[in-house]
């Protein structure tokens, strides 16, 4: 009986120490530096379960053993709380490391930017040649209708969900900025504030600028002058494609319903896509006796209120172009 105590002792003693063992070489495996030699990136379905996600890594190089990885976060209790995404692993990462990084829920984040001002088919370019997202735009997007920002999106994205957002964006920023417009405004309806807009848009980058430039197209509008403006006038020559050259007097002579030389009002259509500040601006124009704009030479514009006053600022902008081409 008591050889058999004792060797039941040393059994368990040997089952410690062999335990305790594994433990140690488990914990040293599971916090060493992994086997990647360059950063990974690796996308965790939703609903993937432990096994899945410690064989994926395994898959990608990220960990050497999922036994280990399984085997450590269960031991931390740790499998529940696991979040699915795309992430990038950096070289040599270890368990731990991935483990709190799968814990964090810190994804990559992959956006695509789309400026103001741009037509549809310059932000259809955009998508198109934006990586990670799938699947074919199928119908160019009207002119104003999408609000030009920041977007993030997950790998696997189509297309047209960005476009479906985008739109969404706009209709609500629309929406809300309607509200709080200024009153008796020479027009009724928000697509004739978005086609104003896109001009406003078009005419002017300087922020400082955008309302006053409103506020000539506006005085404009109420005197029913023609608005004058080149960019409408690019558009109905060009479209959306934009214009490679100078604009000509030929352009400017060219009967198509943009050209605002030749028609009276506003254009059928926006002629891009504005953004809030440009939009806020048609919709809240600066009070200001001008009725004419044009280049100063510093990126801004000379104003004006008579026409006289006008042609000089045009003959100085002129000068200043001259001497830039000399």
């Amino acid at each position: 009986m008591r050889r058999l105590l004792s060797l039941l002792v040393s059994l368990t003693l040997l089952a410690a120490i062999t335990g305790g063992a594994l433990l140690w070489y488990g914990q040293q495996k599971f916090e060493a530096p992994g086997p990647a030699t360059a950063a990974l990136e690796v996308g965790i379905p939703p609903g993937s379960g432990l096994n899945a996600i410690a064989a994926r890594l395994e898959n990608v190089g990220a960990i050497e053993s999922a036994d280990i990885f399984r085997l450590g976060t269960r031991f931390r209790q740790a499998e529940r709380g696991l979040k699915a995404g795309e992430y990038e692993i950096a070289p040599q990462a270890s368990m731990a490391d991935i483990l709190a990084l799968l814990q964090s829920g810190k994804t990559i984040e992959r956006r695509v930017t789309i400026p103001e001002g741009l037509t549809s088919l310059q932000i259809v370019a955009i998508l198109n040649a934006t990586e990670k997202l799938t699947g074919e735009i199928e119908t160019i997007p009207p002119e104003g209708s999408l609000a030009p920002e920041t977007y993030f999106f997950t790998t696997g994205e189509s297309r047209m969900a960005i476009l479906e957002r985008m739109r969404r964006a706009q209709d609500t920023l629309v929406d809300t900025l309607w509200q709080s417009r200024a009153d008796e405004l020479p027009f009724d309806t928000k697509e004739e504030a978005l086609i104003l807009a896109s001009i406003v848009e078009k005419e002017t980058g300087v922020s400082s600028e955008r309302a006053r430039v409103a506020g000539v197209f506006v005085n404009r509008l109420r005197k029913g002058m023609r608005l004058q403006t080149d960019p409408t006038v690019i558009y109905g020559v060009a479209g959306g494609k934009g214009l490679d050259r100078p604009i000509s007097r030929a352009d400017l002579k060219d009967n198509n319903p943009y050209n605002t030389y030749i028609i009276s009002g506003l254009p059928p259509t926006p002629i891009a896509h504005p953004g809030r500040a440009a939009i806020e601006a048609t919709l809240n124009p600066a009070t200001t006796p001008d009725f004419y704009f044009v280049a100063d030479g510093t990126g801004g514009h000379a104003f004006a209120k008579t026409l006289d006053e006008h042609n000089r600022n045009v003959r100085k902008w002129r000068k200043i172009e001259a001497e830039r081409a000399n």
